[in-house]
């Protein structure tokens, strides 16, 4: 995805896969793993899977990126783990620029070859020069980890009709409160916001596959249309209308403001 952002900030969510950009024009800020953190032009930006983070413009004149969002299982293809970066803004100039190289060749009509080459070689590259050699536990760290697991995976499965707090409290023997305080504690988020930053991540797939927004919105169990949207914008920062006639053009390229 290529974006340009004016004055719009995310909400604090997560993604199921990487988000690996570079910042191209402009000043990003956003708070990862507790610290408030920037990013200008050339740096690489690295959040991992289930990291809860926000982002948005440092200043008036916004940002502009470009970003990559491979699974797990591509970033850690040809190694035995799954790769950790300890640091989420880096500055590498030659990965920097061979990951813009890689993702103007994917954006633009030509050799798909040339363009998956060049996204493996510049994922490599990122990987052996900052990626820690082991893989860091799976799941959200302290007390609440447990829990977390145990609520995401209950509402991963149940996307259309989920639990109530009173369920969830019940199947793991506390109250609404302690599966409330434990939950934000280990995510950063409530229960109900995970569940609709995952279900975006399910609408995304869809519209990607070509389904239309409302039709994506049904499936995944946002009341309507304008639910997703208004839960899209927040985690993407654009309707899905936006998003999936970008994809349908060959390449996500999206101005937001």
């Amino acid at each position: 995805m290529t974006a340009r952002i004016g004055r719009r900030h995310y909400a604090p969510h997560a993604h199921e896969e990487y988000a690996i950009g570079v910042t191209v024009a402009g000043v990003e800020t956003m708070v990862y793993r507790g610290e408030r953190i920037r990013s200008g032009p050339g740096d690489l930006v690295i959040v991992e899977p289930g990291e809860t983070h926000t982002g948005g413009p440092a200043g008036d004149d916004g940002f502009t990126y470009r970003v990559f969002y491979p699974s797990v299982e591509l970033l850690a293809e040809g190694s035995r783990t799954v790769p950790h970066f300890r640091d989420a803004v880096l500055t590498d100039p030659q990965v920097s620029g061979a990951l813009r190289a890689a993702h103007l060749a994917l954006s633009t009509p030509g050799d798909p070859l040339e363009g998956e080459s060049r996204l493996l070689w510049a994922l490599a590259a990122l990987v052996g020069r900052h990626a820690e050699a082991a893989a860091r536990p799976v799941g959200p760290p302290g007390r609440g980890a447990h829990v977390a697991r145990a609520v995401t995976a209950r509402l991963a499965d149940a996307v259309t009709d989920p639990p109530t707090l009173h369920d969830l409290a019940a199947d793991l023997g506390m109250s609404r409160y302690q599966v409330l305080r434990a939950f934000r504690e280990a995510t950063g988020m409530t229960p109900y916001a995970w569940l609709a930053q995952h279900r975006v991540a399910r609408a995304r797939s869809l519209l990607d596959a070509g389904r239309r927004p409302a039709e994506a919105a049904a499936l995944v169990g946002f009341a309507d249309q304008a639910h997703l949207t208004r839960w899209f914008r927040r985690v993407m920062g654009v309707t899905p209308g936006v998003y999936r006639n970008g994809v349908q053009d060959g390449a996500v390229l999206l101005r937001r403001h």
